[in-house]
């Protein structure tokens, strides 16, 4: 599936040996079928990277390989479900690899699409579950991490939510909780799988809003998006994927232009300007004879 020969699918060399996330070859198959085969990602420092493609093309996968929930391996070496060798994922020049569970939750948090728990927690104790990595084994959770949890919560719009049971909250409410509880772990790098799912539009708006002030104070943001204007109203570089393999990679004004586009979603795109930020805008029309896309 050709992306257009403007567009390089790898990580940029240079920059995957230095700081933000790089991750090379990474591969995972089940029952033999392949997930994703010999995937490489850089996201830069500092940016907010988002990870886009249909249905169906691994982007939660990926994201769960390089959180360390899930193990992969690299390209070629027998998975079928099993671990292999670890994936050779860096952050910052770090081993992410190497790091301990505790060590690795210092540095990054992940928010999954849907989490939900049956355990009768109360918003505020959800998201506390965020400072664990921060505090001594067994301790308590003290007046700081209190107040980071609360802090937490107001920079998710979910402050007035504190004292609700997650049980009771609506798919949009437990999103922002998700977000909160991320924020209290105070990452380095943040991986989400769908931030602005079951979110109205201004709720959306709101969540990457959050996110563009993290990477501006520094965190490295991944985050798979199902809506393509809103990768490339809020995301400073992007990288595509289509059965399991990546397309392209690259800025948001080079990847999301029809020659890209239009043979992974098989639709029409035309790009069009906002007048006022200057960022692209896409409309998508069905090709004749088509069916109905899956993404």
């Amino acid at each position: 599936m050709s992306a257009g020969p403007s567009v390089d699918p790898r990580p940029a060399t240079q920059e995957a040996t230095g700081a933000g996330l790089a991750a090379a070859a990474v591969t995972w198959q089940i029952d033999g079928r392949l997930i994703l085969d010999d995937v490489g990602v850089l996201a830069p420092p500092g940016a907010v990277t988002g990870l886009l493609g249909p249905n169906g093309s691994g982007k939660s996968t990926l994201l769960r390989v390089l959180a360390g929930v899930q193990q992969a391996g690299r390209s070629g070496a027998p998975s079928g479900g099993a671990p292999s060798d670890p994936v050779p994922a860096t952050f910052g020049g770090t081993d992410l690899a190497a790091l301990s569970r505790r060590e690795r939750a210092r540095v990054l948090a992940l928010v999954e699409q849907d989490a939900t728990t049956d355990l009768p927690l109360s918003v505020l104790d959800a998201v506390l579950l965020g400072r664990i990595p921060h505090r001594a084994l067994l301790a308590g959770d003290s007046d700081a991490d209190r107040a980071a949890a609360r802090a937490a919560l107001a920079t998710a719009g979910a402050e007035g939510l504190a004292g609700r049971e997650i049980a009771t909250l609506s798919g949009g409410e437990r999103q922002r909780v998700h977000m909160a509880r991320a924020l209290a772990q105070q990452p380095r790098l943040l991986l989400l799988d769908e931030p602005t799912n079951h979110l109205d539009i201004a709720a959306q708006l709101d969540a990457m809003r959050v996110l563009r002030d993290l990477a501006a104070d520094g965190v490295t943001v991944v985050t798979a998006l199902h809506d393509l204007n809103l990768a490339a109203a809020t995301c400073d570089h992007v990288v595509l994927l289509a059965r399991g393999r990546v397309v392209a990679a690259g800025p948001v004004g080079e990847v999301l232009v029809p020659a890209v586009l239009e043979p992974v979603y098989g639709v029409r795109v035309d790009v069009l300007t906002h007048p006022r930020t200057g960022r692209p805008v896409l409309s998508f029309e069905r090709r004749p004879g088509t069916g109905s896309g899956s993404g």
